[in-house]
């Protein structure tokens, strides 16, 4: 038997020095540009960390914000305040009306940002190009965050929403999507839902994340050396243990819960609706998304993949991709086939 190489450890690890990883040549000419921005200028690192909660929305709520400025531009839409259930809204409708075949219909929107921050900003980001598109009723949700709150404070909000929705629409008629941690909620929903008597929604969408652990497999380990981050990277964990790097709101959560991670069980998932996993190759988020998808798949349930190559975690926030009106519109046209049905 041949020794291993020395770049092979004993567990298997494969240590990789002067690797040449160019920008992808699938990349749209202002997908490179964009890629190229981030990795020369790092235009969100830095910021203060979530010891300053306050600080840190602040910070990243400018950055929403300059995401929402071509967005507002590109999409014609009224956000309108509301309380449902005691819960604060942004209530996002097409400015020129919600075509016939959806006035019935509506989704909600889990926004990302960690369980720490998103509220209004990245909640927006999220639903105004969706509701623009598919010319329907998107209503986000300011759902309780860390380090304030504990899990499952979050998973209570969407269902005191999702219970006056369903006052006024049929579950059929009802779409749940988010992105990043409101990928996670969204599944986290599903499963609280079930185990609260409450119907399926027709449909969900788990963007940029997972039904488990966002931090395993392959793409924990290469997303920041891909996307010019010179930490080092984390240790293989397994799907069903602590967040590597968990936000505050679930510190407190047990991982093998089903109602944290429903990935933990089969007879759940088994349950659960069509649901729509959008990732790319940079994104921390991609291994993630692939096992979800495939556990589903295991248990028979209507689950689809897309997948971007050679972009970072939420890419699609950045608007002037036609990368990100590509997820757009897939994530219109999933909806628009679950929905009523």
């Amino acid at each position: 038997m041949q020794p291993p190489p020395d770049n092979v450890t004993p567990d298997g690890t494969i240590l990789i020095k002067d690797l040449s990883v160019p920008l992808s040549s699938l990349l749209s000419q202002e997908a490179h540009a964009y890629m190229l921005h981030l990795l020369r200028d790092r235009p969100f690192e830095g910021g203060p960390n979530d010891s300053d909660i306050k600080a840190a929305r602040a910070f990243q709520d400018k950055i929403m914000n300059g995401f929402l400025v071509p967005i507002r531009a590109r999409y014609s839409v009224n956000v309108e305040q509301r309380t449902i259930a005691g819960i604060y809204t942004d209530v996002v409708t097409p400015k020129d009306g919600v075509v016939p075949k959806n006035r019935n219909k509506v989704l909600l929107n889990v926004h990302g940002g960690g369980f720490t921050t998103g509220a209004r900003t990245a909640a927006l980001v999220e639903s105004i190009p969706i509701a623009s598109i598919e010319k329907i009723e998107v209503i986000t949700i300011d759902y309780r965050m860390g380090p304030e709150y504990k899990f499952p404070a979050a998973s209570e909000d969407v269902a005191a929403v999702y219970k006056e929705v369903l006052k006024e629409h049929a579950p059929k008629d009802i779409g749940l999507y988010g992105r990043s941690a409101g990928g996670m909620l969204s599944g986290m929903s599903v499963a609280w839902f079930e185990t609260h008597n409450l119907p399926n929604p027709a449909a969900i969408g788990v963007l940029c994340a997972g039904l488990g652990n966002m931090f395993v497999g392959d793409a924990a380990q290469l997303a920041g050396p891909l996307n010019g981050m010179t930490m080092r990277p984390a240790p293989p964990q397994k799907s069903d243990g602590p967040p590597l790097r968990g936000p505050a709101y679930l510190s407190d959560a047990d991982p093998k819960d089903p109602l944290v991670y429903p990935i933990n069980s089969p007879d759940l998932l088994a349950k659960f609706p069509p649901t729509l996993f959008v990732t790319s190759t940079r994104g921390f988020d991609f291994g993630a998304a692939i096992a979800s998808e495939n556990a589903l798949t295991r248990e028979g349930v209507d689950a689809e993949l897309h997948v971007w190559d050679g972009l970072p975690h939420a890419f699609w926030y950045n608007s002037d991709l036609p990368e990100s009106r590509e997820v757009y519109e897939v994530i219109a046209r999933f909806f628009d086939r679950h929905l009523g049905q």
